[in-house]
C-alpha cells in the first residue's frame, strides 16, 4: 500500500557527500569487475575510458546485445552493479539506502550463467541481467525476506517466491532486495514512505530529502540509480506506480491474477500484486514475460489462464497512439495540483498529436465511495493473509501471528517505532475472519463501484482503450515529525478493481519527476503497453537523477 489511509545491511558510510555529487565518476572507476571485454583497455571493467559509469541508463536490450556478442559478461555486468551500490548508496550525510542487502550468490549466479550461455546459449533475454527484488519477496536463499521488520530476521521461508522460481529459470541474476516502506506501508497512519527498520531511510536520488514514495520505494530509488538492469516491485494501492512516478521510472501493476503472490508478504489477497519497475517500457514488457504465469499456489492466477504471454515486447508500436481512444477522468484524480497538472495536459497535448482521440472529461463514477470499503478489505486480508504466511516459515521465525508481530513491536519499540506507530496493526487485530458480513458486504462494494460501475462503466459508455491521469504530485519533502505528504493520486481504480494501470515519465516540477498513468479494463496489458511505449518514444521524458542534497527550483 502507499496511500494514507540477519544478512548485514550493505555499504557502511565512507565516501563524503562532496564525492558522492562532484565525483561520481570517479568513485565508480574503482569497480572490481573482471570483464575480459571492457569497454577500453585501460579503464576498469564497467567504466569508460573517462570513468562514467558504462551502464548508465543502460537497457535490458542493450545489455543483452553485449552480452551476446562477448563484449560483456555476466559476471561482469554483476560485479559493475554491486560496485556501483557499494560506492553510492550507503554514503554521506543523506545516503540513498535502497538496497537493504547485496546477494552473497550472485557472483556465483552470474559465472554459471556465463558457462551455461557457453555451452548452451542463452535461456531468454534475462539470461545474466542484474535484477533486484523487493524484501517482501521469499528466497530461499542466504539473503533474509522480512519486509524491512526485524520480527522477520532469521525467519526463513520454506521455498522461493514463485516469481522468483520464474526469474531464476529464466536466467536472471539474483543482485539483492531493496529496502520497502516496512511492511508494504501498512503499519501506521503517520508512516514516513521509505523507511524500515532494519533498511534505514530510503531517498529520492533525484533530490535526497524528497520522498522516494509508496513501499516499492527502494525498488524505485535503486532503479532510477541505476543499480541495477530492472527490479521488481509490489502492490495493494500504489506501491508500485508511486515510487516508479516519483523517480522517473515506468511501472506496471498487472492485472491482479496474471503474477503469482505466492512467497509474497501479503496485505491484501483481492489487491497484491508483483510487477515489474523499469526505466524504458520495453524493458517493463520483457520483465513482465517473465513474471507472468499460472501458478497452482495461487489460485488467483486461474482466472488469467491463457492470458499470460511469454513476450510482450511484440505489443509495442511507436504509432500506438494513432486512433486510440483514451479518456480523461478529471473529477478526483486531477486539480490537487496546478503544476501536476500542467505536466499532464502538455502530455494530452502530445498524444493527440500522435494521433489520440482524447475523450475529456470522461468521469469515473463512485470514485468517492472506494475509500472505506477499501481499507475494511485490507484491514480484514492483512490479518488473515500474514499470518498464513507467518505459520509456514521455519522453525525458530520470532512471529507466528499478528498479535505476536505487534508485541514484538512493543518490547523493540525503540528500533521499530522511533518515528511512527503501528495503529493500523492494531486495527487488523481486532478483525474476524473472512467469513464476517462486514468484510463480505465491503468486498462487494469495493468489486461493485470499482468494476462495473466504475472503470468498466466509463471505458463501456465512451469505447475507451484506456483512461489517462496524473499518477501523483512530485515527491514531497521526507519529514520526520509528521510523515507522508498526500496531494493525491490516480492508483486506486485500478488497485481496489484489480485491474492494470501502467506509469510513464511525463516531466518535471522544478526538478522533481511527475508520472503519467493509463488505466485499462482486466487483462488489458498488451494495450497499456502499447500506448505507454508510443507516449514514451514521442516524449522521452525520463532523465536520470543528479543526487542533489535538496530539491533546488530553477531559477532559485
Amino acid at each position: 500500500m502507499t496511500k494514507k489511509t540477519a544478512a548485514s545491511h550493505v555499504n557502511p558510510p565512507g565516501l563524503s557527500r562532496r564525492t558522492l555529487l562532484g565525483a561520481a565518476a570517479a568513485v565508480t572507476g574503482a569497480l572490481a569487475a573482471r570483464d575480459a571485454h571492457a569497454e577500453s583497455p585501460t579503464a576498469s571493467p564497467g567504466t569508460t575510458a573517462a570513468g562514467a559509469f558504462a551502464f548508465e541508463e543502460a537497457t535490458v536490450a542493450e545489455l543483452r546485445a553485449g552480452l551476446e556478442s562477448g563484449k560483456h559478461t555476466a559476471r561482469g555486468l554483476t560485479e559493475a552493479y554491486l560496485a556501483r551500490i557499494r560506492a553510492l548508496d550507503r554514503t554521506g550525510e543523506l545516503p540513498l539506502c535502497s538496497v537493504i542487502e547485496t546477494n552473497p550468490d550472485a557472483l556465483a549466479m552470474a559465472e554459471a550463467l556465463d558457462a551455461e550461455r557457453k555451452a548452451k546459449g542463452a535461456r531468454g533475454p534475462l539470461h545474466g541481467i542484474p535484477v533486484l527484488i523487493k524484501d517482501n519477496i521469499a528466497t530461499a536463499d542466504r539473503m533474509q525476506t522480512t519486509a524491512g521488520s526485524l520480527a522477520l530476521v532469521g525467519a526463513l521461508p520454506p521455498r522461493d517466491a514463485f516469481i522468483v522460481e520464474r526469474l531464476r529459470a529464466a536466467g536472471a541474476v539474483l543482485l539483492g532486495k531493496t529496502n520497502l516502506s516496512e511492511w508494504a506501508n501498512f503499519r501506521s497512519t503517520h508512516s514516513m514512505s521509505g523507511w524500515s527498520a532494519r533498511g534505514g531511510l530510503c531517498r529520492n536520488p533525484y533530490a535526497l530529502d524528497r520522498t522516494p514514495s509508496g513501499s516499492s520505494s527502494g525498488s524505485g530509488a535503486a532503479t532510477a540509480a541505476n543499480f541495477c538492469a530492472v527490479s521488481v516491485g509490489t502492490e495493494t494501492d500504489g506501491s508500485i506506480v508511486s515510487p516508479a512516478s516519483a523517480c522517473a521510472l515506468v511501472g506496471l501493476k498487472p492485472t491482479v491474477g496474471l503474477v503469482s503472490r505466492a512467497g509474497i508478504i501479503p496485505i491484501s489477497s483481492t489487491q497484491d500484486t508483483a510487477g515489474p519497475m523499469t526505466r524504458t517500457v520495453a524493458d517493463a514488457a520483457v520483465l513482465l514475460g517473465v513474471l507472468a504465469g499460472e501458478d497452482p499456489r495461487d489460485a488467483a492466477t486461474a482466472t488469467g489462464r491463457g492470458r499470460a504471454h511469454a513476450d510482450y515486447t511484440k505489443f509495442l508500436d511507436p504509432k500506438g497512439l494513432a486512433g486510440a481512444r483514451i479518456g480523461v477522468p478529471r473529477e478526483r484524480l486531477f486539480g490537487y495540483h496546478p503544476a501536476t497538472d500542467a505536466v499532464v495536459e502538455r502530455a494530452l497535448e502530445l498524444m493527440k498529436a500522435q494521433g489520440a482521440v482524447l475523450v475529456d472529461p470522461a468521469p469515473l463514477p463512485n470514485m468517492n465511495k472506494l475509500d472505506g470499503p477499501e481499507l475494511e478489505v485490507m484491514l480484514y486480508e492483512f490479518k488473515a493473509g500474514l499470518e498464513a504466511y507467518l505459520a509456514q516459515l521455519g522453525e525458530g521465525a520470532p512471529v507466528r501471528t499478528l498479535a505476536d508481530l505487534i508485541a514484538f513491536n512493543e518490547k523493540h519499540r525503540d528500533r521499530e517505532m522511533p518515528h511512527f506507530g503501528q495503529e493500523i496493526l492494531l486495527q487488523a487485530q481486532q478483525k474476524g475472519p473472512l467469513t464476517d458480513a462486514t468484510y463480505r458486504k465491503a468486498l462487494a462494494e469495493c468489486r461493485r463501484f470499482s468494476r462495473a460501475e466504475g472503470v468498466d462503466a466509463v471505458m463501456n459508455k465512451h469505447k475507451l482503450d484506456a483512461l489517462v491521469a496524473p499518477t501523483q504530485a512530485p515527491p514531497g519533502p521526507i519529514d520526520l515529525v509528521l510523515g507522508d505528504h498526500w496531494l493525491g493520486s490516480s492508483s486506486t481504480p485500478a488497485a481496489v478493481s484489480g485491474y492494470p494501470t501502467l506509469t510513464v515519465p511525463a516531466g518535471d516540477v522544478h526538478g522533481l519527476p511527475v508520472g503519467l498513468s493509463f488505466i485499462g479494463r482486466a487483462w488489458s496489458e498488451p494495450v497499456l503497453l502499447k500506448l505507454a511505449y508510443a507516449y514514451e518514444q514521442a516524449s522521452h521524458a525520463r532523465r536520470k537523477p543528479g543526487f542533489a542534497p535538496s530539491m533546488n527550483p530553477r531559477g532559485a
